[in-house]
């Protein structure tokens, strides 16, 4: 508005100063020459003073900071009131080339009252009132005609870009409202293996102390009650014998214990990533472990999700504990492949084999099905009895990505106290003991 008060002050000076050319005059061909188009189309307006338009045009800008306030609720009334205001800027352009000044104040209020699509549109018609104020009116129809040839094709240029534009806008905004119902569905995602993977450590800790420290301790009950009769019926030979039993039984629960919570430190990919751990863990096999393991890695390694890595991991560290255990193997291959979206991990051995479709009452197994199935993964398991086993996990290649606050990767499913460890051994003390 202050521009175009402006731009209204100093055109009515102008025009005062170099005197009122009269309703009829010229405007630029001198005197006696012909009228401009806009008073030959319009010859009535030659009777209003240019004084008086000038002074309905101060009064008509006044309201404009309230339309241009309004211009997005109400954009009917600011289009028609920037069309007032250059109707009465081309009569007073008509009157006295002075105003001409005041009708280009169109192009700005153009883009300031008018929407996108009309904002080309609104210039064009400023620049066809200019002309039409200014040219003289010999052949009215050629010059309005040559206006409305450059006009319109301005105009439907304008209004297509500023489709495209506007079609573009709402693209992005559809993209960006799409991008933060993904990031929300991560966070729940995320949230939710976090869940699983406590359910999952729950679940192996209690298969950890029934195959083992619960199991020791039934027996050494046991075996002291039997003591305690022997010594009642005086064997002592059975007694010592009893008391021994239970000894061993003591130590091999405390040895268990210790190993269960070795599985619940820290870990191996606290300082390293799923490759070099893995190299280490076949270090400390083939220190003491009687069938040999061979390490094998394909493709680019690439940081992936603290989480995929931990799965990964666990799952070769139950792999491995269950060739020393029961393979009787001789030579074992350990295999990490990374592929352009996945990763997969295969132990093989040649030992004695198994059904894979027989009951038992282990935890190993399902654990690493459950562990793999909660990153998104598939776990395979091929044998049979005499022929070796097969373990292959394959798990989406998830890029690692960085804490917003601490910087620090994000280790999904074990954060909070590190519960998520679903392997059965932890590092190579379970197969140092094979």
């Amino acid at each position: 508005m202050t521009i175009a008060y402006g731009l209204l002050v100093v055109s009515t000076v102008a025009a005062a100063l170099t005197g009122d050319s009269g309703a009829g005059a010229t405007t630029g061909h001198g005197a006696g020459g012909s009228r401009n188009v806009v008073l030959a189309v319009a010859p009535w307006l030659a009777s209003v003073p240019w004084p008086v338009a000038a002074g309905l045009t101060a009064l008509w800008l006044t309201p404009l900071p309230w339309s241009h306030a309004r211009r997005h609720d109400l954009p009917a009334l600011a289009a028609a009131h920037y069309a007032g205001f250059l109707a009465l800027a081309g009569i007073l352009a008509a009157h006295h080339p002075a105003f001409t000044l005041l009708a280009s104040a169109g192009y700005p209020l153009a883009v300031a009252l008018l929407p996108t699509r009309l904002v080309i549109a609104g210039m064009t018609l400023t620049a066809a009132v200019i002309v039409a104020a200014q040219a003289g009116a010999r052949d009215p129809a050629g010059l309005l005609t040559v206006i409305a040839g450059i006009a319109v094709p301005l105009v439907a240029a304008g209004w297509y870009v500023s489709a495209e534009s506007d079609r573009r806008r709402r693209l992005i905004g559809e993209l960006r409202a799409a991008l933060a119902d993904n990031a929300d569905l991560h966070a729940r995602l995320l949230g939710q293996a976090r869940h699983a993977g406590v359910l999952d450590e729950r679940h192996r800790v209690a298969g950890e102390i029934h195959d083992t420290v619960a199991q020791d301790l039934v027996a050494l009950i046991g075996q002291l009650d039997a003591a305690g009769r022997a010594d009642l019926a005086g064997h002592d030979a059975d007694r010592r014998r009893r008391l021994a039993h239970a000894s061993e039984l003591a130590r091999r629960g405390l040895s268990e214990t210790r190993r269960a919570v070795s599985a619940l430190r820290p870990g191996p990919l606290e300082d390293s990533r799923l490759p070099d751990a893995l190299g280490r863990m076949a270090d400390d096999w083939n220190r003491g472990a009687r069938a040999g393991l061979t390490f094998e890695l394909t493709g680019t390694p690439v940081a992936l999700a603290a989480g995929v890595e931990d799965t990964l991991l666990r799952v070769a560290q139950e792999a491995l504990a269950n060739v020393a255990k029961h393979a009787d193997a001789t030579r074992t291959v350990l295999t990490l492949s990374y592929e352009d979206d996945t990763v997969l991990l295969d132990v093989r051995d040649d030992g004695t084999g198994f059904d894979p479709q027989a009951v038992t009452d282990g935890f190993g197994l399902d654990g690493m099905r459950r562990r793999v199935r909660g990153v998104g993964g598939t776990l395979e398991i091929e044998s049979e009895p005499g022929g070796g086993t097969a373990v292959a996990a394959t798990v989406p290649a998830l890029p690692a990505r960085m804490d917003d606050e601490a910087g620090q990767p994000v280790r999904t499913g074990h954060e909070a106290g590190r519960p998520a460890r679903t392997g059965h051994e932890a590092g190579g003390e379970a197969w140092s003991e094979a």
